[in-house]
């Protein structure tokens, strides 16, 4: 019996000692970041077509787009990471630029770009993430803060999101909700801004509310699956102010055979959007992979659409791997949309803007990236981990044709 006693002691001593270790004796993680990245990312965007907005449907939609970001990655300790997002759009817009096509002395065409200050603009945005996971990486909370600016538009920003991981990190369950406060500084046409019956927007203010869930799943070891439900509400003012339209029921004024506005587009002060998704990834074997991506897209303005895509990364050496990619867009019109000059004037809503047309789109892609997860190649101070270069085509059924130009560059800071 005194045996048993003292191995009860022995073991009690044992057990107690190894709890009063573990708490004491610090437990290794890995950090959620390792060390501050860097990446520097950029794109150049052209288009052409013969349905500008701003002249009311019909006239060049010539813009060209650069777009120059720097992302920050900065780890604030093992669970925590700040993540500065900051960059500008400078774009040149032919169509734009006829708000005034009357700023110089000779002819004014919707085809034809004017000289005016709204050909070209700036737009600077800044965006902070603060980001924090648990312990054992199943839980990963962030908040987010953004601000945007440009010659006629305002925007700040603010929202979070909530990850969890289970079933040994197999499914991940997200939540993210943001807000986006706008103002506009409103531009009119030039020929409707001294029109004593002309009706200038009372309210300048544009407020989005948006709530996302997302299910991803590793089906098997090369299979992956992912859901999304995207939910926005829209208040305020969701016209564009300095976009035209005319009316088929009131005689045209040509000017230099430049056919000027009745009013511009008025759309209701109110838009709700449901996006729905899905994405499934399939491992080939260690040179290929299939991934394909489908969205149905439905609002209360009358709008229905699906887009389907696929990529096809072809790993051709262990650092160096292809992106072909196709992406399919069919859109029915929205309620409030017609060509140029077949609106009516006895109308509450009108809008000639083929951005909410009916059209089906096709893109396509090819890009290539080259990952060295040691980063074994040095910029200065930093080692670079990864390059991406894409190039993409897209085409509307309505002409409309574009261009993008687009890179990224991941470094590590030493």
């Amino acid at each position: 019996m005194k045996k048993l006693v003292l191995i009860f002691l022995l073991i009690s001593i044992v057990v107690t000692a190894q709890e009063t270790s573990q708490e004491t004796s610090p437990i290794y993680k890995k950090r959620v970041l390792e060390s501050t990245e860097v990446d520097f990312l950029t794109s150049y965007y052209s288009q052409d077509g013969d349905n500008a907005a701003v002249t009311g449907g019909l006239g060049t939609e010539e813009l060209t787009d650069f777009t120059p970001t720097i992302v920050v990655s900065v780890p604030l300790n093992d669970d925590d990471v700040l993540i500065i997002d900051a960059g500008i759009s400078a774009y040149t817009s032919a169509s734009s630029s006829n708000v005034d096509p009357f700023d110089t002395d000779g002819s004014a065409s919707p085809f034809v770009a004017s000289s005016g200050a709204s050909r070209q603009d700036v737009l600077t945005t800044v965006v902070g993430t603060y980001s924090h996971s648990s312990d054992n990486r199943n839980n990963i909370w962030s908040a987010n803060a953004s601000l945007a600016n440009e010659y006629d538009y305002f925007s700040v920003g603010f929202g979070g999101s909530y990850a969890r991981l289970f079933n040994e990190k197999n499914t991940e369950f997200n939540v993210k909700a943001n807000v986006f406060l706008d103002t506009w500084n409103a531009i009119y046409p030039s020929e409707l801004r001294d029109n004593p019956s002309f009706e200038e927007f009372n309210d300048e203010s544009r407020n989005s509310y948006s709530l996302g869930l997302g299910f991803s799943q590793i089906l098997t070891k090369k299979i992956q699956a992912s859901l999304s439900l995207d939910l926005i509400q829209q208040e305020g003012l969701l016209s564009t102010p300095f976009q035209r339209v005319q009316f088929s029921d009131v005689a045209d004024v040509v000017v230099r055979e430049f056919t000027l506005g009745d009013d511009v587009e008025r759309l209701p002060d109110s838009r709700f959007k449901i996006a729905a998704g899905g994405r499934l990834h399939y491992y080939i074997n260690e040179f290929f992979v299939v991934r394909t991506f489908y969205r149905y897209y439905t609002d209360d303005w009358g709008i229905d659409s699906h887009t389907a895509s696929i990529e096809l990364p072809i790993k051709i050496t262990d650092k160096i791997t292809l992106y072909p990619s196709y992406r399919f867009y069919l859109q029915t019109e929205a309620d409030y949309f017609a060509p140029f000059n077949q609106h009516l004037s006895t109308q509450d809503f009108y809008t000639s803007d083929y951005d909410l047309s009916d059209f089906t789109a096709n893109q396509y892609g090819f890009g290539i990236g080259y990952t060295d997860i040691f980063a074994k190649n040095h910029v200065w101070k930093f080692g670079l981990k990864s390059v991406d270069l894409r190039f993409r085509h897209y085409e509307r059924n309505s002409g409309l044709k574009a261009n993008i130009f687009s890179g990224g560059f991941n470094f590590i800071m030493d």
